[in-house]
């Protein structure tokens, strides 16, 4: 996020949702985005789904779902044909602004609305709202990321606030919503195959020489493999052993019958869990890890906040810190690992890690600093964080715009498979369930799969509300319940993918996006019946 929650929730003139559900994906999020509606902040949501937010938006835009960078060309095409972009800031902050406007020359309304399956005149009003307010932020989720041309579509969002110059401003910027407590944090601590640490770059030599000076040995200087690309690696030979921690791939991956092929295709798999997950009962090994209540080190939130966590809890039995864990294994294959604190090892990130040079155990935990955490970029010990990214200049000189044009997305619907799929999460489960689904409460509320379904639909099927329905596409069949409204466009349908009675991801296309390979999970053919 390039701004704080507080920021973009008390200080914007308008909200802009695309693709995100914060209310039942991000609660808390959503509660604050809901009293900002009600302070009288406007609201656009851009959204296939009539999620709850949409009920209070000025404009809902309910697009088809695979449009979203067909839609943000609309939106600049709107902005610059009605003189609502910021001249100033584009001249003096971004390049490549004429061919930004010579490639969304042919964005326009009419064809978008045709693109995106929306009123001509309401793509119109969302980018008049959203251009003449003084400051607007643009909030988006994996409504955005997860298809084939996901990057693209981040890119093309980023393109709506350069032109209106609303980035480096409060109340303005681009902000993803991350879907878990650490997602930010997993990423700044190197969690990618591209990366050391605060996004520093395994290919350059320089930040190379500095990680293999500081742990003593040599690195290798290729960039690694994205999770998501293991799982033919594995079939084919290539990969042959695995170690995953905290996640849980047969049960939240795409195309469940191949995520499955993989792991059994395996030599050796371990797993590092709290529960005996659906992916644990593939593994060889499955090592007892702790939760965040059971552990001291720091979370690093949706909006870069680095927080500091504390332990809570004793527990009986064998479990252990995952620091621990990765120590003792460490040790056992020759690297000579001594055992450090989760302070310790916050001093070695900040050691090595610019943008996170300032931020120590001690000082969050400090009277100054205890409560409210650090925000990186924090570059000395009594540097103050940095709410606002890009205030004065991006980090790459001028801002480049995104030329991506809109594609379709990989898999559309066709005779034998004539509706459209889209996945998510909802307010009473969580992700894979790892957790929730052992609390009685949640279950009583949501425990079994449904499909929702067009009222059109589902009465050219036969289909009536809380029927059982066989739900098929080109990888496999569950069975569901139908869900019957007009809360999805006719010929679309959405699942919750947390339910094993008939979990979503045996549909999903493994299709992954050409940068970041994010699943297509937004976007399969289906086919409905009763069953």
């Amino acid at each position: 996020m390039t701004n704080p929650i507080y920021d973009v929730t008390r200080n914007s003139d308008v909200i802009m949702l695309v693709g995100t559900n914060p209310e039942e994906a991000h609660p808390v999020f959503g509660m604050q985005i809901r009293a900002a509606v009600e302070r009288g902040t406007k609201l656009i949501v851009v959204d296939p789904r009539d999620i709850g937010l949409a009920a209070r938006a000025d404009i809902h835009l309910k697009l088809r779902p695979g449009t979203n960078v067909a839609f943000a060309n609309g939106m600049v095409h709107i902005l610059i044909e009605r003189g609502l972009i910021d001249r100033d800031f584009i001249d003096r902050y971004t390049e490549g602004f004429d061919a930004l406007a010579a490639m969304v020359a042919s964005y326009t309304p009419a064809r978008v609305a045709e693109i995106c399956r929306i009123p001509e005149d309401d793509l119109i009003a969302a980018a008049l709202l959203y251009g003449q307010a003084d400051r607007a932020p643009i909030l988006y989720c994996l409504g955005v990321t997860e298809h084939s041309t996901g990057t693209d579509g981040v890119m093309s969002l980023s393109n709506i606030a350069m032109v209106c110059g609303k980035i480096g401003r409060a109340g303005c910027g681009v902000n993803p919503i991350r879907g878990q407590n650490n997602v930010q944090g997993a990423c700044d601590m190197g969690a990618l195959p591209t990366d050391f640490t605060g996004y520093q770059k395994v290919e350059n030599p320089d930040v190379l020489r500095k990680f293999e000076q500081a742990w003593g040995v040599s690195l290798n200087p290729k960039v690694g493999t994205k999770a998501t690309e293991c799982f033919p690696k594995m079939i084919e030979g290539e990969i042959r052993g695995l170690f995953i921690c905290g996640e849980d791939p047969v049960r939240t991956d795409p195309d469940t019958h191949h995520v499955i092929k993989a792991l059994s295709s395996l030599e050796f798999l371990v797993v590092d869990d709290l529960f005996m997950t659906e992916t644990a009962k593939y593994a060889d090994v499955v090592l007892p890890g702790r939760s965040y209540a059971e552990k001291e080190g720091t979370f690093s939130n949706t909006e870069r906040r680095v927080q500091r966590v504390r332990k809570a809890v004793e527990v009986s039995g064998d479990t252990r810190l995952d620091t621990d864990i990765f120590i003792d294994i460490m040790n056992l294959m020759g690297y000579e690992q001594p055992r450090l604190t989760a302070a310790q090892i916050m001093d070695e990130i900040a050691s090595l890690t610019p943008s996170f040079a300032g931020i120590s155990h001690a000082r969050l935990d400090s009277a100054e600093i205890a409560g409210r955490g650090l925000q990186w970029p924090c570059t000395a010990p009594d540097h103050p964080g940095t709410p606002i990214l890009h205030v004065g200049g991006f980090a790459r000189g001028k801002g480049g715009y995104s030329l991506a044009e809109y594609r379709p997305s990989v898999e559309l619907p066709d005779d034998e498979f004539p509706l459209m799929l889209s996945t998510g999460r909802i307010l009473y489960q969580y992700n894979a369930c790892a957790l929730t689904d052992k609390t009685a409460g949640l279950n009583e509320i949501a425990s079994e799969s449904f499909i929702e379904i067009n009222d059109a639909d589902a009465a050219r099927l036969g289909i009536a509300d809380g029927d059982r329905v066989k739900v098929s596409s080109r990888r496999g069949s569950i069975e569901s319940t139908a869900r019957v409204s007009g809360k999805t466009n006719e010929g679309e349908t959405w699942m919750p993918f947390h339910f094993q009675d008939g979990n979503s991801n045996w549909l999903t296309n493994a299709a992954l996006d050409g940068v970041a390979k994010a699943p297509e999970y937004k976007v399969c053919a289906v086919s409905v019946e009763k069953a």
